[in-house]
């Protein structure tokens, strides 16, 4: 049997270029390891994703999507939080719809000094799109 811990689901991560960036950035200065089939579209805010970008990803093959959100620290407005958290509700009923399970779209809130966290979310959404792969087969 193929050890799973060797291999590493396709992750596309949206990104904001002022807030989770810094973060993501630092956690490859700090070499702080987590799965190469990580891709980072960057965003100036994560409440201006459509949930068509996110279908788009799992159309070319993407295990899972990753919204690293601003959060309270969003320089565009104090809602960006809730608007964000309101996209993903509307991505979650279109992966519904087309059989997806809505668990592989994550988001958490990402600040720029985050690197540790932001691995650690990555590293733990890899291992969940791994079993969950495993278990479809």
């Amino acid at each position: 049997m193929a050890d799973i811990s060797k291999k590493s689901a396709k992750i596309l991560v949206f990104s904001t270029e002022k807030i989770s960036d810094p973060a993501i950035d630092m956690a490859g200065l700090l070499k702080l390891h987590y799965p190469p089939t990580v891709y980072t579209i960057t965003i100036p805010c994560s409440s201006g994703i459509k949930p068509s970008w996110i279908m788009y990803a799992y159309e070319k093959g993407f295990d899972g999507v990753f919204i690293a959100a601003d959060g309270s620290d969003c320089v565009f407005g104090e809602s960006c939080t809730e608007k964000t958290g309101a996209l993903v509700g509307k991505t979650h009923i279109l992966m519904q719809e087309k059989q997806i399970e809505p668990a592989r779209l994550r988001m958490a809130a990402m600040c720029s000094v985050c690197s540790e966290s932001f691995v650690k979310q990555i590293k733990s959404f890899n291992e969940y799109l791994l079993k969950s792969s495993n278990t479809e087969k």
